[in-house]
């Protein structure tokens, strides 16, 4: 993840959420959960029955490139505020890939597989996104001191550059998510960060994290 980072500024998540959330249909609740309640929740993971996993809530603090950033958005039941390059100055942080991970685009649109580029050849790629970077960023603060308003000044800056967003959503958004993002033919970058929110959500509500990888990963 270089540079960035997922981490949990607040909760109020837990199993017991969902089995109260679902009992007081029939006016009952809970102080604790007991074998009755782990087996509730994998009942309703099991039949779908989704709006129990609704009823709690996680608050992230994430820092990822401009371009993760954009495809974080689309998941768009949550509430996200974003750093923003028109009031603040943007500090001089980008995203390079590792050599390793460096790859090459093969196949047609929606089919595309993913290959490893020739070392020699990935050097030269993130040592010229290096120097873009680093040129970019020259030009920004250039037009910053001859007086244009950051809101203009930031057009220049590539998607490689890193914001930073507070995300706040329930465990059953959260599991879309984490379907969608983890999965192998989501781009690694995300997945990279998807894994982090994913530790965080299996620490947080653990029956109810064991149920749904028990049944496929399938958001209810």
């Amino acid at each position: 993840m270089s540079e960035g980072f997922v981490r949990l500024d607040g909760s109020m998540a837990d199993d017991l959420s969902v089995v109260n959330s679902a009992r007081v249909s029939f006016a009952k609740s809970s102080q604790e959960l007991d074998e009755a309640g782990i087996g509730l929740i994998g009942f309703l993971m099991r039949e779908r029955h989704g709006t129990p996993f609704e009823h709690n809530s996680f608050r992230f603090h994430v820092k990822c490139p401009v371009f993760v950033a954009r495809e974080w958005f689309r998941h768009r039941i949550g509430s996200f505020n974003e750093f923003s390059a028109r009031y603040s100055e943007v500090p001089n942080e980008f995203w390079v890939p590792k050599v390793g991970d460096v790859r090459t685009q093969v196949g047609k649109p929606g089919a595309y597989s993913f290959e490893t580029m020739d070392p020699m050849m990935a050097e030269q790629v993130v040592e010229t996104m290096e120097k873009t970077n680093a040129t970019m960023y020259e030009v920004y603060q250039k037009l910053l001191e001859a007086g244009v308003a950051k809101e203009v000044a930031r057009g220049i800056l590539p998607v490689s550059m890193y914001t930073q967003f507070y995300w706040t959503v329930n465990a059953r958004a959260l599991m879309n998510f984490l379907s969608l993002r983890t999965h192998e033919t989501a781009q690694l970058e995300i997945r990279e960060y998807a894994k982090q929110v994913e530790a965080i959500f299996a620490e947080k509500m653990p029956v109810t994290y064991n149920w749904w990888t028990e049944y496929g990963r399938q958001t209810p």
